[in-house]
């Protein structure tokens, strides 16, 4: 059985990814490992949590608050993170989820 991937769109996200706070980073990759692992239908709250149409989110915290990467689940087992961010409220950001859905359009996935 082949097992999952989890991917950045491109180095815009690599970079937003780099940006969150050390601790966040190594949550994130922990629930991309248990993504690979498991498939994103079988992780489940609280690592992840689905959002509007095919939007997904990733959810961690740490020291500084609270992190979010929000992802697609694409074609071959694939996983493609589209934004990562801090999120500061309570709700996700429209505009963070206005980003995500503009970049997998434009990269043809949704």
């Amino acid at each position: 059985m082949a097992k999952w991937s989890v991917e950045t769109l491109n180095d815009v996200v690599d970079e937003e990814l780099t940006a969150l706070p050390l601790d966040m980073r190594g949550r994130f990759v922990r629930v991309s490992q248990l993504i690979e692992e498991f498939g994103p239908f079988n992780v489940g709250m609280p690592h992840i949590k689905g959002l509007d149409g095919k939007l997904w989110e990733t959810r961690v915290s740490g020291r500084d608050g609270i992190g979010r990467g929000i992802y697609v689940v694409s074609t071959g087992k694939r996983v493609i993170v589209l934004h990562v961010f801090i999120k500061k409220t309570q709700k996700t950001p429209d505009r963070a989820l206005q980003t995500a859905s503009k970049r997998a359009k434009d990269a043809g996935l949704l």
